[in-house]
Order: structure tokens, then sequence, then C-alpha cells
């Protein structure tokens, strides 16, 4: 078992953490963390590279991917219309950042991995989606 799954099994059970997908949401939290490291590093490799789109969009998607990281690990605040726009948020700027990296993925191997990493990211957090309805 990970660190992530002890921490979450010891977490005070709201009404609404008790009725997701905990697994689903640990899945998503990890999808998040790797897209933000991946954008974080293929923001960093773009400044050289004359591609502050790139490098823009991936800092944006660091951010996002970052904060929707952290509200899923306060399940004490957790409010499903707040959780459900900054998921959709997440899954949007997810896209864009894909979509950008994926226009230098045969150029740059770092935009090619960060694309992956959005896109399973996304993926993730449509699982959680499903499992929140």
């Amino acid at each position: 078992m990970s660190m992530m799954s002890d921490m979450m099994q010891s977490m005070p059970q709201t009404d609404m953490a008790m009725s997701m997908d905990m697994m689903a949401m640990q899945e998503c939290m990890e999808a998040c963390s790797a897209a933000a490291m991946a954008a974080t590093m293929c923001a960093d490799a773009d400044m050289g590279d004359d591609m502050g789109r790139c490098s823009s969009m991936c800092s944006n998607m660091a951010d996002v991917a970052t904060t929707m990281m952290r509200m899923m690990m306060r399940p004490m605040g957790h409010d499903m219309g707040a959780m459900s726009a900054m998921m959709t948020a997440c899954m949007t700027m997810g896209e864009a950042c894909a979509a950008e990296c994926r226009m230098h993925a045969d150029m740059h191997e770092h935009c090619r991995i960060c694309m992956m990493a959005c896109e399973a990211m996304v993926a993730s957090c449509q699982k959680m989606m499903s499992s929140m309805a």
C-alpha cells in the first residue's frame, strides 16, 4: 500500500468523501501531480527555444493541476459544485496544454512527455468526475 493510500484512509470521512470513489481520487491526484511535474519541466525547457506560448501553457497547466490535487487532499472542505468546476477547469487546461505540446512533440521529447502526462490526467479527471455523479 502506498503512503497516499494510507493517508487517504486515515482522513476523516465526510458525507461527500464517502460517496466518492477514493481509488479514482487517488489516481487523479497522482495524475495531477505527474502532469504538474511534466508541465513544469516542459515550461523550463521551452524557455530557450523561443516557445513562449508553450512555456506559458505548461506553466498554467502546472498551476491548475497542483491546485486540483491540493483540493482533493482536503476532504473536510469538499464542496461538490466547487470540485466539479475545478475538475472541469483542470480537464480544459489539460486538453489545451496537450494540444499545444502535440504541435512540438516531434521536435521536443519534453513536449511529447508533457502531452502524454496531460492526456493521462484528463482521462483520470474524467474517471473521477464520473464517480462524483
